[in-house]
């Protein structure tokens, strides 16, 4: 049977396909052996770039500023009493206060969202109070998890504590706070539902248990398919090695 017979998909590589397909191999071995080093190096620069928005601001650079607000705008609400602050009076201004701050009315959403902030009062963060908690915490549990004594010693997190602690708190705080509020409290099914407005301290807290517990579930499972990846992949370019070394 000539080569030409068999279906694409079972013809034997060759010449310069085969060498792609083995430097995408070795490409994703050194992925699976390196994957927490470059996850956390995502997560950090994920983390780290919000904060350089106000830092940016601090000096005049604008341009690079709004960039990264605009950038972050579609990951999040970016309200400004529910942000942080930086360079200014103080670290956050609460829905009660912020009115009296910025002349900004907390129920226009769309102006509270655009507020940056100005070098009295500071500039926020490109994200929220709850994501920096969050994705805080999963880069503080990646960071730990690159350690090797840690890492043998972690097991994934049960399904019914990540509920429990990772997703209950969150969902409790949040959504008493979303629908007791402009505009949902004018519709009948949330009517009944008492006004109110979390703290920065339940935000942080409650998004820390949720990026910790995202974070000790998946990556135990993630470590354990990167090692399945690694071993297939050591095995196939060591024969691959083998039959090019006899050549």
């Amino acid at each position: 049977m000539n080569l030409s017979d068999l279906p694409l998909e079972k013809r034997p590589l060759t010449g310069g396909s085969r060498a792609v397909v083995i430097a995408l191999d070795r490409g994703i071995l050194t992925l699976s052996r390196h994957w927490i080093f470059f996850l956390n190096t995502f997560i950090f620069a994920y983390v780290g770039l919000p904060f350089l928005a106000p830092v940016f601001m601090k000096l005049g650079q604008t341009g690079p500023a709004r960039a990264i607000y605009t950038l972050y705008s579609g990951l999040c609400h970016q309200l400004g009493y529910r942000s942080w602050y930086l360079f200014g009076e103080r670290a956050n201004y609460p829905r009660d206060i912020f009115k009296q701050f910025t002349g900004i009315d907390p129920n226009d959403l769309w102006a509270a969202r655009g507020f940056i902030g100005n070098d009295q009062l500071g500039f926020k963060v490109a994200y929220c109070e709850r994501d920096v908690a969050i994705y805080g915490a999963i880069l503080i549990f990646g960071l730990l998890y690159a350690l090797p004594a840690f890492r043998k010693r972690v097991r994934p997190l049960n399904w019914f504590f990540y509920g429990l602690i990772g997703v209950a708190p969150i969902v409790l705080d949040g959504f008493s706070q979303l629908f007791s509020q402009y505009p949902y409290n004018t519709l009948a099914i949330f009517a009944w539902l008492p006004y109110r407005e979390s703290t920065p301290f339940l935000r942080t807290l409650t998004g820390a248990l949720f990026g910790l517990a995202n974070a000790w579930l998946a990556l135990p499972y993630l470590a354990a398919s990167m090692a399945d990846i690694r071993s297939e992949l050591e095995i196939k370019l060591a024969r691959v090695d083998a039959a090019l070394s006899s050549r």
